[in-house]
């Protein structure tokens, strides 16, 4: 674990997120810290990963001498495939996101709103590459995780009343894992602090957070 005077490093927060994935779930995991949730999977959970650009079913990142550089997830990481892995269209694949079919996405974020907002594809000035499908999963997906940093590399709040930046969507983020701890959204409604990273207090949380929110823990 990571030193309780800083709270949850990336793995911790990973590791925390895949606490939310359940046994039979189909989940997509965005780019950066939450493709790190598949190495956090419990034992006896067995959860299907899917990736917008076509594969349902992924297994583990390869050793250097098991990359094949044509089995890539959605963020150009080089992967392997199971015995059940299955490829399809991109078309097909977001035919599932769109669908309903997918039981939860883990995302990361520029900023969420405590109404559940997302900002997550841009920021205004900078090169972009697009939205990538976020859109669409966090349109379709039954359940969102985002997973964070608490505060920008200047120190500025990412949990605010309300998104500064581009919206990927409005009111659908369900929770939020940051270094500092875990908020459950009841979107369009608030959110609440539920659980809080090791040597970390309410205090530290209200100080680096412009958003309200409850306190459950």
């Amino acid at each position: 674990m990571a030193d309780a005077k800083t709270g949850w490093d990336r793995n911790d927060m990973a590791r925390r997120a895949a606490q939310e994935l359940e046994d039979g779930f189909y989940v997509n995991l965005g780019i950066g810290i939450p493709t790190l949730v598949a190495n956090y999977i419990g034992e006896g959970i067995d959860v299907t990963l899917q990736s917008e650009n076509g594969m349902l079913g992924m297994g583990p990142f390869p050793y250097e001498d098991e990359v094949d550089p044509d089995l890539i997830n959605a963020g150009k990481q080089t992967i392997t495939e199971l015995r059940r892995t299955s490829y399809f269209s991109s078309a097909d694949s977001f035919g599932m996101i769109r669908g309903g079919h997918i039981d939860l996405s883990v995302l990361g974020a520029m900023e969420v709103s405590e109404n559940g907002d997302l900002a997550n594809w841009m920021i205004p000035g900078k090169m972009v590459k697009g939205m990538g499908g976020a859109m669409d999963l966090v349109a379709g997906v039954k359940r969102v995780v985002v997973v964070m940093d608490h505060a920008s590399k200047s120190g500025a709040p990412k949990l605010l009343h309300e998104c500064s930046l581009p919206l990927t969507g409005r009111q659908v983020v369900d929770m939020v894992i940051t270094n500092l701890g875990v908020f459950e959204i009841d979107r369009g409604k608030g959110m609440k602090l539920v659980e809080l990273a090791p040597g970390i207090t309410v205090d530290d949380v209200k100080a680096q957070t412009e958003a309200d929110f409850g306190v459950a823990v």
